[in-house]
This record gives structure tokens, C-alpha cells and sequence, in this order.
């Protein structure tokens, strides 16, 4: 939690991305103590192009375009799963360290999740689908209507899933065993 001088709990705004070279996915999540809202949720696509520079300085821009926009105070996103197509690979990399070197020219801390550690934090299961995490999004945050492209709601399921790793960023301290965290939440556990 961050604190002022008062001690009054002030908001924490995460940007989550699902890192793509043509695709990427974002998520903007407001944290103020124990309540969370979804302020954005959408997709950059980048420009056709034959130039990979190019691509990349797109997605360098949005992130920094979003950053100032949003006032983001944290920044998550999803690490390269490790595929048998290494210039698949190679590219998703080149994207995703464009998105963080757009933070770390703010100063804004980067967290990295796996995507099956994303899927565990949201749905319960690292083996869930992209549909699976959006219909449970949508349940959490009361998402109307589904985007066209579910890298979208992917990019809140990593902005989500870092305010879920440490208890103590939601619920405002962080319970030192599941007893703590059962008697804390009683609405979590069925």
C-alpha cells in the first residue's frame, strides 16, 4: 500500500499488458484500499508494416501514451511463454521489452507473471482458456460487454493478477496464513 504523510491510502492505478507485436492488450485497474474499478480496457494494434522498428517505437509510444494519460503508479505484464518458434519468440520479446522500457523511462515498477500464474490468479486454473478468464473478468469487475479482441481483457487479467499477489494490496495487510486470510475474507472462500 502507499501512504501519504497522514497516513491516508492512496490509489493505486496499474496498467496491465498482453505483450503482442501486433496485437497488444491492455488493462487499466484503479485500486483505492479494498476496492477495485476498471477505468480502461482496449487493444493497440500496430500498423501494418515491413519495418520491425517501426512496430516497436508503436508500441513504445501507446505504453508511454498510457502511462501519461492514466497516471499508472505500477505496471504489469504478461512474460513470454517459451514456444518452439523462436523468431515467434524473438518478436513477442522485442515487444514486451518496449512496453517496459516505456515504464522504466517514467520510473513506474514493472512486475513480470507467467501466463498460467495470470490464469491461477483470476480463474483458479493455470490451464484456463482466454474465454474462461474473460467470463470471470467480467463477473469480478462488471465488464458489460465482452471486447472483440480478448488480448484486451487478458491485459486486466495481468493488471488483476498483480493486485492479487499480495493480499495486503487489496485488503490493506497481508495475512500470515490461510486461517488469517479465511477469517479476513469470508466471502472469498466457499
Amino acid at each position: 500500500m502507499i501512504h501519504n504523510s497522514k497516513t491516508e491510502v492512496l490509489p493505486r492505478i496499474v496498467l496491465g499488458i498482453d505483450p503482442g507485436s501486433n496485437i497488444m492488450g491492455f488493462g487499466v485497474i484503479l485500486c483505492k484500499g479494498k476496492d477495485l474499478k476498471l477505468i480502461e480496457m482496449d487493444v493497440h494494434k500496430s500498423e501494418k508494416t515491413d519495418d520491425p522498428i517501426a512496430k516497436l517505437q508503436m508500441i513504445f509510444r501507446r505504453t508511454t501514451q498510457l502511462i501519461r494519460e492514466f497516471g499508472i503508479t505500477e505496471m504489469a505484464i504478461e512474460d513470454p511463454f517459451y514456444g518452439k518458434n523462436v523468431q515467434s519468440m524473438l518478436k513477442l520479446g522485442r515487444a514486451q521489452g518496449m512496453a517496459i522500457a516505456a515504464a522504466v523511462h517514467y520510473d513506474i515498477p514493472v512486475y513480470q507473471y507467467s501466463a498460467r500464474k495470470i490464469k491461477q490468479s483470476v480463474t483458479g486454473n493455470g490451464s484456463s482458456s482466454k474465454e474462461q478468464v474473460a467470463a470471470m473478468l467480467q463477473r469480478l469487475l462488471s465488464i458489460g460487454d465482452l471486447p472483440k479482441h480478448l488480448d484486451a481483457t487478458d491485459g486486466v487479467a495481468v493488471a488483476l493478477c498483480h493486485l492479487n499477489q499480495n493480499l495486503g494490496a487489496v485488503s490493506g495487510d497481508k495475512p500470515n496464513s490461510w486461517q488469517a486470510f479465511i477469517s479476513k475474507n469470508p466471502g472469498r472462500v466457499k
